[in-house]
């Protein structure tokens, strides 16, 4: 299958610069990877314009580079500047890599770090780059960081994340000096470049305030607000609206009526609140799981926001019913497993015990994953973005339990299925839509269902 090209920044010590990654791809009966460069370097832009406007004159000129012979790239040329701008998820910070080993080792820090490392040595395969793999195989710690937090935890995580500290500080130069060195960046139009940086969308405002529907923001300051002659004033200030605005000039008892209703409205949705049920105070979830075999229950919570379902040794204890789940709890299942160990887990016992337990499943704990391989094969057109998402939540979850790496390797962008599905669940008209066919993905995507649904132990 054709892989697509992916525009991709890289932080190194030029600052943030702007190329085309080719992740592995099929052709000829051979596996290929590749960036856009030549036989002597990288070529990489400051932005995504100078990148759009080589890409034309290349094209005009006939300049062959690694991506030429690519299948995707007769699409690249055709793209507009918007799409050549990497998304916030395909920055690589090469540079950054001592602060975010100063971090603690949560999930953020080391699937940024697991990121990176993959990239590192992408470029390292590509360009040839040995040093690059000898500072990555001087410990084992950086082929754990798919692990996750679990990895690093204890006394032996807390010696492997400081032995990965240790060489990242003593020899993480040598794997940025060898980036640097492959790095050029060949001169393009600069006429030809600031009209393309013109037709590009710019940037969202700052700020968390939105603008309003006629571009202007929303006036921030006190004065502003408490202005009866700022029709602004009216949407924050609701002193204001009896004097200014659509309703100046109504009957006084209109517009003491509709303020006051106003205010009614606001204070009946706060007082309405429903206040926590058993499951949230508990800190536990039921969740259910629909599969081609039909749909299951089990629990699952998180400590520390790492996930821990209900089971043992790898596997999950999954139930066909409600009642089938309350009456384990009530017996056999009041211990022995992981969920056990939760403080709150006696809780839970006590009320399937005295027949109180209600197992209610909220829509965001239900899963679907009949039919989603199918789906897959037909494109991203046909998947379900949501039920996509929850999905993959699922069963990242059961793998970062069970400590299985092979999953959140699988579903990483720089694999077929991760980027499909990245693609899928975060949607963007700018992004470069991947290419059929999808055999490969929905294949990747069944093994990985399988996996998965290997760990459930039915009762």
């Amino acid at each position: 299958m054709a892989q697509d090209i992916i525009p991709i920044t890289l932080a190194l010590t030029a600052g943030d610069l702007v190329t085309l990654w080719a992740p592995r791809w099929r052709q000829d009966g051979e596996e290929w990877e590749a960036f856009l460069g030549d036989d002597d370097a990288l070529f990489a832009f400051a932005d995504a314009a100078d990148l759009a406007a080589w890409i034309a004159a290349a094209e005009s000129s006939g300049q062959e580079h690694d991506l030429s012979d690519h299948p995707a790239w007769p699409v690249v040329v055709k793209l507009s500047v918007d799409e050549l701008t990497p998304e916030d998820v395909q920055r690589y910070d090469v540079v950054g890599v001592p602060e975010l080993v100063a971090e603690d080792p949560d999930t953020w820090t080391l699937d940024d770090l697991a990121e990176v490392a993959a990239m590192c040595r992408s470029l390292a395969d590509v360009c040839d780059l040995a040093v690059v793999h000898e500072v990555l195989d001087a410990t084992p710690a950086f082929a754990a960081l798919t692990a996750g937090p679990p990895a690093f935890a204890g006394r032996d995580g807390a010696a492997l994340w400081a032995e990965l500290a240790e060489v990242v500080d003593e020899r993480w130069d040598e794997v940025v000096d060898a980036l640097d060195a492959m790095i050029s960046s060949p001169e393009v139009d600069e006429e030809l470049a600031a009209r393309l940086r013109a037709t590009a969308t710019p940037p969202a405002p700052a700020g968390d305030r939105d603008p309003d529907p006629e571009g202007e923001p929303a006036a921030p300051s006190e004065d502003a607000q408490n202005d009866p002659e700022d029709p602004a004033a009216v949407v924050s200030d609701p002193q204001d609206s009896a004097t200014s605005g659509p309703l100046a000039d109504a009957p006084e008892e209109l517009r003491e009526d509709t303020a006051g209703e106003s205010l009614r409205t606001d204070f009946v949705d706060e007082a309405e609140e429903p206040p926590p049920g058993f499951w949230e105070e508990v800190g536990i979830d039921p969740i259910a799981i629909t599969t081609s075999d039909g749909e299951v229950i089990t629990l699952r919570c998180y400590l520390d926001d790492e996930p821990v379902f209900l089971g043992s040794s790898r596997q999950i204890d999954v139930f066909s019913s409600a009642r089938a789940l309350r009456t384990w709890i009530a017996g056999e299942g009041a211990e022995g497993h992981d969920l056990a160990d939760v403080s709150t887990w006696e809780e839970v016992v006590s009320a399937a015990t005295g027949g109180d337990l209600e197992i209610e499943i909220a829509p965001e704990n239900r899963y679907v994953l009949a039919g989603l391989g199918d789906d897959l094969g037909e494109g991203p057109d046909v998947v379900d973005a949501e039920q996509l998402e929850l999905a993959v939540e699922l069963i990242v979850d059961a793998a970062t339990w069970a400590g299985d790496t092979r999953t959140r390797e699988d579903l990483a962008p720089s694999e077929s299925l991760g980027w499909l599905v990245s693609f899928v669940v975060r949607p963007d008209p700018t992004r470069l839509t991947p290419s059929p066919p999808f055999d490969r993905e929905a294949a990747a995507w069944r093994a990985l269902e399988d996996r998965f649904l290997g760990r459930l132990r039915q009762h």
